[in-house]
């Protein structure tokens, strides 16, 4: 039998293969984006009796309705942003599936999705599995800011999204408020939907607001916004996020969420509405949280010759080797785990086309002290 494949410039995910090898040389992973401890105790507690009190079947598709109301309540107290609970909260299996289902809801054969490169790996093939076309325009390779008018010239007939990433994996840059207001202008007068993910949108550091889409009411009224509880309650396997847009886009999204997952883990949505109820300090003490793990790690660096570039949201730590190789990234992080028992992700993966000079690798610092002083003192042997 012939088989033609949908998608044939995808193999293994970048994540997995550097896993492996990771695995294969008993080396310290600072690859995938997962952290290395668990979330708060009184969560696990709320699965574990969720669980044993009988709460283990089908929630309603769109979400459990007490959890629905507690993001609502959330996006109000974050971003003044009054959301409808019933018509305009979905939760879904993972923040991956809500991107999914937000580009097959209105991607069509032939429409154009506008991908800001770098950018994270599952956007693409959703937009090719959808008959749609990813447009790729890249960052500013110095700061991983947004070219708006490269943006702007990218846009034709044909571009029915626009997908944007704060903050930004692999490389932390956050959004300004500027940037919301530049993309509302570009948009504006146009059928061009946006999808803001923003899994990470409670890692912002130095002080700094998340500019979610969701503070914008001209954005939000065109927008698919997606998060992740996974991010938030150091829970990634439990693959838990949501996607809140206006009443017309969420009927459209949940007409496809029926069909790839139908519902979510019903005790992990007992568990996080309950938790998010009880202890609402705990995503807000995030940034802190992280901006230690941050700094920490970038001080265990300090004496390596990796060039560390600025971070400002987000748990990754993008370094530049150039004083160390000439190799591609790819090759580079082949070498680095051989060679000095390290595993990281090459920029390259999150890009159609990288700049042939780059030399930027991806640290994840969302893990304990003892893995990341163990990684550093590899490393400081370079």
């Amino acid at each position: 039998m012939k088989i033609e494949t949908k998608l044939p410039k995808v193999g293994t995910s970048i994540f997995t293969v550097m896993s492996q090898l990771a695995a294969s040389h008993d080396a310290v992973n600072l690859g995938q984006g997962f952290p290395d401890f668990d979330g708060p105790q009184a969560l696990r507690d709320a699965l574990a009796t969720a669980m044993n009190s009988g709460r283990n079947q089908y929630a309603p598709s769109t979400g459990w309705p007490a959890l629905r109301q507690q993001i609502a309540r959330k996006s109000e107290a974050l971003y003044n942003c009054r959301v409808d609970a019933e018509s305009e909260v979905t939760v879904t299996s993972g923040a991956t599936e809500a991107l999914f289902a937000a580009i097959a809801a209105v991607v069509r054969l032939g429409d154009e999705v506008i991908v800001l490169d770098p950018c994270y790996d599952s956007y693409e093939p959703a937009i090719e599995l959808n008959g749609g076309v990813a447009v790729h325009v890249p960052l500013d390779a110095r700061d991983f800011s947004v070219d708006w008018q490269r943006v702007r010239d990218a846009i034709t007939a044909r571009t029915r999204m626009i997908i944007v990433n704060s903050p930004h994996n692999p490389s932390g840059a956050v959004f300004a408020g500027s940037d919301l207001d530049t993309l509302a202008e570009i948009t504006r007068a146009t059928d061009i939907v946006v999808l803001s993910d923003e899994v990470y949108e409670h890692i912002v550091f130095d002080g700094k607001l998340h500019q979610s889409v969701l503070r914008h009411a001209e954005l939000a009224a065109r927008s698919f916004v997606v998060s992740s509880f996974g991010k938030t309650y150091h829970c990634t396997g439990w693959k838990v996020g949501y996607c809140v847009a206006p009443r017309e886009l969420s009927s459209e999204f949940r007409k496809v969420h029926q069909y790839l997952t139908f519902c979510t883990f019903t005790p992990a949505q007992v568990a996080l509405a309950e938790v998010l109820d009880k202890m609402p300090d705990h995503y807000l003490q995030l940034p802190a949280f992280y901006q230690a793990r941050r700094e920490y790690f970038r001080d265990l660096l300090a004496g390596t010759r990796f060039r560390l570039l600025p971070v400002a949201g987000a748990y990754f730590q993008l370094v530049d080797y150039s004083a160390i190789s000439d190799k591609d990234d790819f090759s580079f992080c082949e070498w680095l785990v051989a060679n000095a028992g390290v595993a990281a992700i090459p920029i390259s993966a999150f890009y159609e086309s990288p700049p042939p000079e780059m030399r930027l690798i991806r640290f994840c610092f969302a893990k304990s002290d003892q893995i990341l002083s163990a990684a550093a003192q590899r490393l400081r042997t370079l």
